[in-house]
């Protein structure tokens, strides 16, 4: 048996890259050269012959976080010590002090022994020599990340190992109180994971439909409720001429601005979130894949030619604790010479995630399989975890039944007594257990094969990659963002209302004043929306009739005058009539209704004049000036104009057609200069009285 354990070292010698310490092939060598089963290697001393050989040594089991290929760096970390450094880099010891201990007094050599794991420095030790390890040690748990990985934490290991003992000492307290101070949460981790990438995704998708979508619905909302206080004479009202604004197009600008915000988001998304991997370690070689796999087979093929057993092998990872005692493993090798129903192969071999076959035991019987050729085509094949205890079997072309294999070897057998394992998971026992099961298993007319044929372990980079950005839950983000717009979009559209409400200078009446030749001042913008103008024609005829209403003592002409607007803008808004807007009011009706309205207050107050040419819905005039009437019109037009019109014709009267009022046409696009509106508006053009015959006609009234 103790010559099998040789041969296992020997079939392996050269398996690793170039830096990495190959195990011994001198049968000479004190350690590896035992006389007898009792002198079986221990975990301990194959260590320490490889420390011998080498004083950095790479485990080849942990290909995915540190591959072996990266033991040179290790290597190069390890003389900035400035002692005698024995760095063994191995899967998760549990006990790695006393595991140190056992190899320095094996090796027999005095210096700095560290042990690292997958996660970090996981113990070190000094024997003989003076060097920090505690204070390294406590520096390299606390100043780094979760997430720092094996190569990162060594470095800073040894960095306060060459500080020396007092700024060493200092540097550990400083350490543990910024640790403490934090509670306990750690340094910011260096990479992200899955989650956070989907996470990220998200809120990009979010911010990529709901900021542009946000702008799109609030900006013009807002626009148009600013512009409606201005209309109506609340707070922000200002005298200007409305038309100085068609020299804009607010709907173009917030359209580009919502453009340049979706951009904006996705470059900027793009920037912050750059990351595309979230591994801490140089991605692994084909040989650091490989290297377990030609081991374990190598050692599989010579236990078997050594024993001149025809029934299988035995193999021991020689990194890992001894599971089976000299008695356990000799017996266990006579049941399986015994065993007639085809070859057994048991590999005493961690499975872990972090291993060439991803932690899948049948990936790894798969890829030892066809690296021993022929040999390995049937038989058993047993993976039993010296780390984590578990039990696995697989098994090709043998007159067992594959389903019993599967899914009916017990799981005292597979996973052992959770309340009663001992530290070597009573491997022997189960294994032992594992066989008598299979010598009663009923023998079947044909081989059968459990094995589901799984032989492509994850790609180590593909499998640490991150998905795109603008992958995975972004697409859901982009309906979110979409809902929260409009949810906030709501929001903010109540606020206003209830603002509205609220204060009594934003509540809706008819924008009107008084100058001081007691003309009276209508404020409208040169393209009223159909809200604009329903809910305008709704408040001048509320407004007139109010103050018709009120007003006792009127001459007959100018009661008859105002009663003829107020009945002609009845027939056009409200034909029921049932005092609301008609729903199917077009807006050159609502439009005539509104000049109608207004022309009728004007007459209350002793403003019987002509309608302002440019925007009729400005209501009376207060002079005739030169202007520009429309953009073809090479000469000017002599015509009446309110007093908010007649500043910019004064200043400007080639530009005067800004002003000029225009009506929503067929499409939502589509403006109709009011003189061109179906129905009796561009009979204003002629004089109130010609507008109120026409709004009779109109409605079939005589």
């Amino acid at each position: 048996m103790l010559a099998t354990l040789c041969s296992v070292l020997l079939a392996v010698t050269g398996a690793g890259p170039a830096g990495a310490a190959p195990f011994p092939t001198d049968p000479s060598s004190t350690a590896l050269a035992p006389a007898d089963d009792n002198d079986a290697p221990t975990q301990a001393a194959a260590l320490a012959a490889l420390l011998r050989d080498n004083p950095v040594h790479v485990t080849d089991q942990l290909p995915r976080d540190i591959p072996r290929s990266a033991a040179p760096e290790f290597a190069n970390l390890a003389k900035r010590t400035g002692v005698p450094t024995y760095v063994l880099v191995l899967p998760d010891q549990g006990s790695g002090d006393r595991l140190l201990a056992a190899v320095h007094d094996r090796l027999g050599r005095d210096g700095l022994y560290v042990l690292v794991d997958e996660m970090g420095v996981a113990d070190a030790a000094a024997f003989g020599v003076r060097a920090p390890a505690d204070d390294a040690s406590t520096v390299a748990l606390y100043e780094l990340p979760y997430d720092a990985g094996p190569l990162l934490s060594f470095e800073r290991f040894t960095d306060v190992i060459a500080l020396g003992g007092k700024k060493a000492a200092e540097r550990a307290n400083a350490a543990r109180e910024k640790n403490e101070a934090s509670g306990g949460e750690g340094v910011e981790e260096l990479h992200i994971d899955p989650v956070d990438r989907d996470n990220q995704s998200f809120v990009t998708g979010i911010a990529l439909t709901g900021v542009p979508l946000l702008i799109l619905l609030l900006s013009p909302y807002v626009r148009r409720w600013i512009r409606r206080q201005r209309a109506t004479g609340g707070p922000g009202a200002v005298e200007r001429p409305s038309g100085y604004r068609r020299h804009f197009t607010p709907l173009r600008i917030e359209a580009g601005v919502a453009v340049l915000a979706a951009a904006t988001v996705a470059l900027g998304a793009s920037l912050a979130f750059h990351e595309d991997s979230s591994r801490t370690s140089p991605p692994p070689t084909a040989s650091d894949l490989s290297s377990r796999i030609e081991r374990v087979a190598a050692g599989l093929q010579e236990d078997g030619k050594q024993g001149g057993k025809q029934g299988g092998a035995i193999y021991s990872d020689p990194e890992s604790p001894r599971p089976l005692d000299p008695a356990q493993h000799r017996e266990l090798l006579e049941r399986i010479e015994k065993f007639d129903r085809g070859p057994v192969h048991i590999a005493l071999v961690p499975q872990l995630t972090e291993d060439e076959s991803g932690g899948e035991p049948e990936i790894f019987v798969e890829a030892v399989r066809k690296k021993m050729g022929r040999e390995g085509d049937r038989g058993v094949y047993v993976v039993a975890d010296p780390l984590g205890g578990s039990i696995e079997v697989v098994t090709y072309d043998v007159r067992i039944d594959a389903n019993l294999i599967a899914f009916d070897i017990p799981d005292s057998i597979r996973y052992g007594d959770d309340d009663d394992r001992s530290i070597d998971h009573q491997l022997g026992e189960r294994l032992d257990d594992l066989m008598t099961f299979l010598d009663k298993a009923p023998r079947t007319a044909h081989a059968e094969t459990s094995s589901l044929g799984m032989d492509d372990a994850p790609e180590p980079v593909e499998d640490e990659a991150l998905r795109p950005l603008f992958s995975g839950d972004f697409w859901p983000g982009l309906m979110i963002g979409a809902l929260a717009a409009g949810l906030l979009f709501g929001i903010v559209a109540a606020i206003l209302g209830l603002l509205r409400l609220a204060v009594p200078g934003l509540r809706r009446t008819p924008a009107t004043t008084v100058s001081p030749d007691g003309a009276l001042r209508f404020t409208a913008p040169p393209d009223p929306s159909p809200d604009f103008l329903r809910r305008t024609a709704r408040d001048e005829l509320d407004a007139l009739a109010r103050e018709f209403d009120a007003a006792a003592d009127l001459r007959s002409s100018i009661r008859t005058r105002v009663y003829d607007c107020l009945d002609a803008a009845t027939l056009l808004a409200d034909r029921d009539p049932d005092g609301h807007v008609d729903a199917d009011a077009t807006p050159a009706d609502l439009a005539a209704a509104i000049v109608l309205a207004r022309v009728g207050r004007g007459a209350l107050v002793g403003a019987d004049k002509p309608c302002c040419g440019l925007n009729p819905l400005h209501g009376p005039s207060t002079g005739w000036r030169d202007a520009r009437y429309s953009p073809d019109d090479q000469r000017l037009r002599t015509i009446p104009v309110c007093a908010e019109c007649r500043v910019l014709v004064e200043v400007q009267p080639r530009l005067a057609y800004t002003l000029r009022l225009t009506l929503p046409g067929a499409s939502r696009s589509e403006r109709v200069p009011y003189e061109d509106a179906q129905g009796p508006l561009p009979a204003i053009a002629d004089g109130v009285s010609q507008l109120i015959s026409q709004v009779r006609e109109y409605a079939g009234v005589q």
